[in-house]
């Protein structure tokens, strides 16, 4: 994907994403530590609580990352941490992020601050998290808590996470907590998060008006195929699998438009809800069953993704030709232990956004996901999608070749064949086989 000579990146900022739950560590009482304390939830038993250690690290991590020349930073505040009991507020947690984002300020990183990235505090959880009735409610406090006192060093917002990554972990498939299997559960969260981002947005914007102010949501696309184009079955499928996925989520959260399978609920007129389009992309899915599914003799990354760079602009082309926001890749990374391909999938995901870009798609900012190894969820710690290695027994940071190739993108505006030759050629990706593999 692309040529050995090289792309340009002009004027777009690039950077780095994380969450807290995936980083911090610590012992904070939230959905996901309490998960991973059940047997059988985490694939190797570990836990939220080690992590990177950022919390207590985050002057290094943050040194770090301006060494590298870092511009834009996505970060998250932990609900938990924040608000361990309901209504009360942790003083010194908010103090923390402040000194850490006034840390990035002085070394000219700028940040994008993420409000609810898979996790919440053990008590919201408890109560039906987005289900409870008062929910709503609930998060307006929260939100509004953290915007009055984090607002002046922080002006770019992501309100949720990939909204359809939560709902069909959590109530669908069920292996985020609280564990569920049922889409029509799923589909009404889904309009809950709806709501509750629209109500954000507005909520954000009264409380620091101004043009400097922005405000969207990471939303995780991906292309769909169908695994053999003659089927009907595999064609309707995709179809019904990319409407209930994102495409029905993404336009009530941009612009207040419900469509099937959501119902309008009451309240919420059509507008625009968004400053920019976030945009996650890591894969595409290949459709031959209700399931997220990958074909043989493609290349894919270490937990058996597909690599497929043209898919993610694709994605942007779709975002901005739908909805006119300029758009935020808000992750793109993937999973290679061995660093054996990380700056090839850099090169060629680069790559592409420069070429769309050139075709007037204003794609004005990047972030690699991640900086450093953490913690992924369900997976545990096994995954490594950092730039930089991460010993979790000594929390020592290494920087990685792919790291240091990107360091020199952002501080060439982008890569030449020089580049390429050092990098990148005789990467190759391992590719997957056998039948369509579902996961």
């Amino acid at each position: 994907m692309g040529t050995a000579d090289g792309f340009r990146l002009d004027g777009m900022l690039l950077g780095v994403a994380t969450a807290a739950t995936q980083v911090e560590g610590g012992d904070v009482e939230s959905s996901w530590s309490d998960w991973a304390d059940r047997p059988g939830t985490i694939a190797d038993g570990s836990s939220p609580r080690r992590a990177t250690d950022h919390w207590r690290r985050w002057r290094e991590d943050t040194e770090l990352m301006a060494s590298l020349g870092v511009q834009v930073h996505r970060m998250s505040v932990d609900w938990a941490r924040l608000e361990p009991q309901p209504g009360v507020w942790d003083d010194a947690a908010f103090a923390r992020y402040r000194d850490e984002l006034e840390l990035l300020r002085d070394r000219g990183i700028r940040p994008l601050v993420t409000l609810h990235h898979f996790s919440h505090p053990l008590w919201f959880e408890r109560d039906g998290a987005w289900l409870s009735p008062g929910a709503l409610w609930v998060w307006e406090r929260f939100v509004a808590e953290v915007v009055t006192r984090l607002g002046d060093l922080a002006a770019e917002w992501v309100t949720i996470n990939e909204p359809n990554v939560y709902v069909t972990g959590a109530h669908v498939f069920g292996d985020f907590p609280p564990g569920h299997h049922s889409l029509r559960e799923g589909l009404r969260v889904f309009e809950v998060l709806a709501v509750a981002h629209i109500r954000a947005y507005a909520l954000i914007h009264a409380l620091r008006p101004g043009p400097d102010t922005m405000v969207g949501v990471a939303h995780h696309l991906r292309p769909f195929r169908p695994g053999n184009p003659r089927n009907p079955w595999h064609r309707s499928l995709t179809a019904v699998m990319r409407r209930l996925f994102q495409d029905a989520i993404v336009r009530a959260m941009t612009t207040g438009e419900f469509t099937a399978p959501l119902r309008r609920p009451d309240g919420i007129r059509p507008g625009r809800y968004a400053d920019f389009f976030g945009l996650n992309y890591y894969s595409r899915t290949t459709v031959t069953r209700f399931d997220d599914g990958t074909p043989p003799g493609v290349p894919v990354n270490d937990l058996g993704w597909e690599v497929y760079a043209a898919g993610l602009g694709e994605m942007a082309e779709w975002a901005w030709e739908t909805y006119r926001l300029p758009v935020w890749v808000t992750e793109n990374g993937t999973c290679d232990a061995a660093d054996a391909f990380r700056s090839r999938y850099l090169w060629e995901h680069l790559a592409v956004l420069g070429a769309v870009r050139a075709q007037g798609v204003p794609v004005d900012r990047y972030y690699h996901w991640c900086f450093v190894d953490n913690w992924e969820w369900n997976e545990g710690e096994g995954p490594r999608f950092g730039l930089v290695a991460l010993d979790y027994e000594t929390q020592e940071r290494t920087v990685r070749a792919s790291g240091r190739f990107f360091a020199e993108v952002i501080r060439g505006g982008g890569a030449t064949a020089d580049m390429h030759a050092r990098f990148v050629a005789g990467q190759i990706y391992p590719l997957s086989d056998g039948e369509v593999h579902h996961r």
